[in-house]
């Protein structure tokens, strides 16, 4: 399969030939969805917290004793009976919202990912700028003559400091590193910019050795 490649000055150079395994395989959107449902459950962050009986800062000294009031037995004032006492069944920040996936379910639905987007006509190649030193006006120019859209995702490899440098402070663009690419990333950028060093660490990385 043969994905467009550009030039580092934004003209199309020509194409370049991909994996047919990754970018031509079969379309599971299931395996996506639940791939893309353990990315943002593993970001999360709980913390929402509530104070049980045990947390709240009160004295546990009996508020009456057991017998004789004529009212019902009492406990201490931090019992989540009264206002101001513990919460029962509330929200802590002890809740474990991580998912876990098999190997293969995981790059199934990475190669689903990567099909969606080539056969949409939203990924194509980039050779690398020389970049001494940072410089986003540079990039700024170059985005303007590639096939970009709104949200826009680098996958870069490595020796891409200065251009990855230059690209992270412009809005709705993002990067990832070829060997952390994950299907999330893929489906919510609406074009996709492989660097031509990045494709042989992709499928070194998630293609099985035979």
């Amino acid at each position: 399969m043969k994905i467009d490649l550009y030039a580092a000055d934004g003209k199309k150079k020509g194409d370049v030939t991909v994996s047919g395994e990754m970018f031509d395989a079969n379309i599971n959107e299931d395996l996506m969805h639940r791939a893309v449902v353990m990315r943002l459950a593993n970001k999360r962050n709980p913390i929402a917290h509530t104070k049980t009986r045990g947390e709240v800062s009160y004295s546990t000294r009996k508020i009456q004793k057991q017998k004789g009031t004529g009212n019902a037995r009492r406990g201490s004032r931090s019992t989540n009976l009264l206002r101001g006492g513990g919460v029962t069944h509330g929200p802590t920040n002890k809740v474990n919202f991580t998912k876990m996936m098999p190997k293969k379910e995981r790059r199934a639905a990475l190669f689903s990912a990567l099909t969606v987007k080539a056969k949409a006509s939203e990924i194509f190649a980039l050779e690398l700028p020389k970049m001494d030193t940072p410089s986003t006006k540079k990039v700024v120019e170059l985005l303007t003559k590639l096939p970009v859209d709104k949200k826009i995702l680098f996958v870069l490899a490595a020796g891409t400091d200065a251009f990855a440098k230059s690209i992270r402070n412009l809005p709705q663009v993002k990067t990832v590193r070829a060997n952390y690419l994950n299907p999330y990333e893929l489906l919510i950028a609406d074009k996709v910019c492989f660097l031509d060093a990045s494709l042989p660490v992709i499928e070194s990385t998630f293609l099985s050795k035979k």
